[in-house]
């Protein structure tokens, strides 16, 4: 009989034994193109990291004909059901706060509701605002993590879902590229995982330097850089 929530990462129980060694898995090693040279990843120790593509960062706001934020819709209708055809986790982690914000110093709640006084509902849990925005549609596979900070691993389960899932490779998409999305890879690096940027799957409001200093900051010292169309001609290596 086997023990654990994730496959490949179970022990079996054994009528006089408990056998705790892990079953190998087939390695799935694909090459696909990223900047300064192409990039060999293994899609069996892979997972999809969605950020924020919730609709307070990604609706228009009043005056907007655009959002540059909903531009990663489209790449990633595209992508998403191609990762899971290919059996890599997509985890969506979002923003999910609790409603009296006892978790979150004024620091935290500030960039949100810059004039003080009492608090707003600000993206909780639940709530309209931090729904995924409308075009994108999880599937039932998918995994969630909700997060109270600009990284994704701050006080929440994340690395420990990732590890039980024996992943080493982190895909990234999302808003804002330069604040939640920087955050999560930096300290996904920090933690030793491989990280790829998925470029075209990532935007943010701020103004174009800060997209050119986080993709540079990425490639330079952090990880890759690559695109959704990259991955999707990605061929087995």
């Amino acid at each position: 009989m086997k023990l654990g929530s994730a496959a490949g990462n179970e022990w079996r129980i054994l009528p006089d034994a408990i056998d705790i060694s892990r079953a190998e898995r087939e390695r799935r090693p694909v090459r696909i193109a990223a900047r300064s040279k192409d990039l060999i990843l293994d899609l069996a120790a892979t997972a999809m990291i969605v950020i924020d593509m919730q609709d307070l960062f990604c609706r228009l706001r009043p005056g907007e004909v655009a959002a540059a934020t909903a531009q990663p819709i489209a790449p990633l209708q595209r992508l998403l059901p191609d990762l899971r055809e290919r059996q890599v986790p997509v985890i969506w982690v979002n923003w999910g706060n609790r409603p009296d914000k006892l978790n979150q110093a004024p620091g935290v709640i500030h960039p949100f509701h810059r004039q003080g006084g009492p608090i707003p509902p600000i993206l909780d849990k639940d709530s309209d605002d931090a729904a995924i925005i409308e075009g994108l549609t999880p599937a039932p596979s998918d995994i969630h993590i909700d997060k109270y900070r600009l990284s994704g691993f701050w006080d929440t389960e994340l690395d420990s879902v990732l590890r039980n899932l024996r992943v080493q490779t982190l895909l990234f998409a999302g808003v804002n590229l330069d604040q939640c999305v920087y955050a999560t890879l930096l300290d996904a690096h920090c933690l030793g995982y491989d990280c790829v940027l998925v470029e075209d799957c990532a935007a943010t409001r701020s103004p174009g330097f800060c997209t050119e200093a986080t993709l540079y900051n990425v490639e330079r010292g952090l990880g890759f850089v690559t695109t959704s169309s990259a991955l999707l001609a990605a061929r087995q290596a």
